[in-house]
């Protein structure tokens, strides 16, 4: 369901991109170049990203003599999920948390945080480590990077937009003056366009947050264990807060940033913790859990 509906997310994205670029420009070719001008900026971020965040919160690489608990959990997700064992890491933070980073599962890396592991039982580190896992597997690293690229390409044409038209238009004057539509269509586009796709980027983070957790319930084949430590992280996080980046926020397990209620929450890159935490008791409760992929 959380494939179907990232789909579904980012071919609206694309649409959104293809759709802007001719109402700005009339020509659809400037959706490939300003998609070609995302790429470029987040290729940087796609193949180094890992060893920028892990460096920005000071992560000091683990092995299995300094860290047994951390190694044999993630020796025993591995191979429940068949993949390689990430390089396994520990954040100088008293803040519980982790996430997970890396292009793809051969090049990725599991995080946490000294406060997650002095607050956790060995069963809900176990859950917490499956739903890193879970990201690792599902590859979200990747789709959280096209996201981007093509957020970032409707951000850079709906502000040639707002220029074009503080400037005098562009090159579409002739027709915008007999078309009025396409006029209002510029207007619209510029002034809603970038919001929309920011919405739509934190929406599929939101959707690939429940497709880890679901993930980890199926790795682990215990819910609740993931839901006690979703609960426990959502108390202890917000009485030690991380010293977090905005722009890697969307990467933790839980918001390490805290968002308000009601509004600001359209704005989180991560779901509410209570609905986390509520569809992971009904998979338990509610039988519906198996072992098939997201």
């Amino acid at each position: 369901m959380y494939a179907i509906k990232t789909t579904l997310l980012l071919t609206f994205l694309t649409a959104l991109l293809v759709g802007g670029a001719y109402a700005v420009t009339g020509d659809p070719g400037a959706a490939g170049i300003a998609l070609l001008f995302a790429a470029v900026l987040n290729f940087f971020t796609y193949f180094f990203s890992d060893r920028i965040v892990l460096r920005m919160y000071r992560a000091r690489e683990v092995s299995p003599s300094e860290a047994p608990q951390l190694h044999a959990v993630v020796d025993e997700l591995v191979g429940r999920a068949g993949i390689p064992k990430p390089r396994v890491y520990v954040i100088p933070d008293p803040s519980p948390n982790a996430f997970a980073t890396g292009r793809n599962p051969r090049h990725a890396a599991v995080a946490v945080t000294e406060g997650l592991v002095r607050i956790m039982s060995p069963r809900e580190l176990r859950g917490v480590l499956a739903h890193e896992l879970g990201h690792v597997t599902n590859r979200d690293i990747l789709i959280s990077t096209v996201a981007a690229t093509v957020a970032g390409a409707v951000g850079w044409i709906s502000s040639m937009a707002r220029w074009g038209m503080i400037f005098g238009g562009g090159g579409r004057d002739d027709e915008r003056g007999s078309n009025p539509l396409g006029a209002v269509a510029m207007i619209l586009f510029a002034m809603f366009a970038g919001l929309a796709a920011a919405l739509i980027q934190m929406a599929i983070s939101r959707a690939r947050e429940y497709s880890a957790d679901l993930t980890a319930a199926r790795l682990t084949g215990d819910p609740v264990s993931l839901a006690d430590a979703l609960r426990k992280l959502g108390t202890y996080s917000a009485r030690v807060p991380l010293d977090a980046h905005q722009a890697t926020a969307h990467m933790f397990i839980v918001n390490p940033l805290r968002p308000g209620e009601a509004f600001a929450r359209m704005f989180s890159t991560h779901p509410p913790l209570e609905d986390r935490i509520a569809r992971l008791e009904t998979l338990a409760y509610g039988g519906a859990l198996d072992r098939r992929g997201t």
